[in-house]
């Protein structure tokens, strides 16, 4: 038996990167799977007809994760389409860094609209789907910086401490419906956006790292896996960091 058997996942920023390995990996988990990205691209086609050939129902939809209206168009419809909802992965996120003396109101607000104010749109226009089913894993994606800080990254790393403050306030008041809210804290994850730093740069970081190395899109994957099965029954309102040791 398959983990998420006959579950139906919504990832949203599932194109590529850490988004995209979730949804492979639910899928290799019996997950149907309905994820957004800002558009429907060339490299989400690809990945919807990745996930097809698993043998699982997929579709791809075009959403601003920033925009509260087009956020319950779009899961109206994945609602009509699939029949119901039983995962939410907010993943959408962006990055626009600088150091705070130069970082401009665009800047702030563009990173809080897509990485802080998405997780509110996308997990209000579900709630009333899980609480219906009386059951449903949300899992938000924070990150390292959203616990310690990072210098030059003030707009990011308040976005991502305000989803943790998100998912635990959530979590006591959806808990007596069995909806489950959690949050995953990456460390430094190679993907297309870190993989472009100089070499010395990433075994700058590895050397911080107890594991001695940065983590992969899949390892984020696998414990996503887990909060979205009934594996974690029990666990709701954590944050679970995916670091190698970076944090502790």
């Amino acid at each position: 038996m398959k983990l998420l058997e006959g579950k139906t996942a919504l990832i949203t920023g599932a194109a590529r990167g850490i988004g995209r390995a979730i949804a492979l990996r639910f899928a290799q988990q019996g997950c149907n799977i309905a994820f957004t990205d800002l558009a429907i691209n060339e490299a989400a086609q690809q990945t919807e007809q990745e996930i097809a050939q698993l043998g699982v129902k997929v579709k791809g939809y075009a959403s601003n994760a920033a925009n509260f209206d087009d956020t319950h168009r779009v899961v109206e419809q994945i609602a009509q389409d699939f029949g119901r909802i039983d995962v939410l992965v907010n993943n959408a996120g962006i990055t626009k860094d600088g150091a705070l003396k130069r970082m401009t109101e665009e800047q702030w607000d563009a990173v809080i609209a897509v990485n802080l104010k998405s997780v509110f749109n996308f997990t209000k226009a579900v709630q009333p789907i899980m609480w219906k089913q009386a059951g449903g894993s949300v899992i938000n994606m924070s990150s390292v910086v959203g616990v310690s800080g990072n210098a030059n990254q003030c707009n990011y790393s308040a976005s991502k401490a305000g989803i943790i403050g998100f998912t635990k306030s959530a979590a006591k008041e959806m808990g007596v419906r069995g909806i489950r809210h959690n949050a995953v804290a990456p460390g430094f994850i190679i993907t297309e956006m870190t993989a472009v730093l100089p070499d010395e740069v990433k075994q700058q970081w590895a050397e911080k790292i107890p594991l001695r190395r940065g983590g992969t899109p899949d390892d984020v994957a696998d414990v996503c896996v887990f909060l979205a099965s009934n594996l974690s029954a029990y666990v709701t309102g954590q944050v679970i960091h995916v670091c190698g040791g970076m944090n502790m």
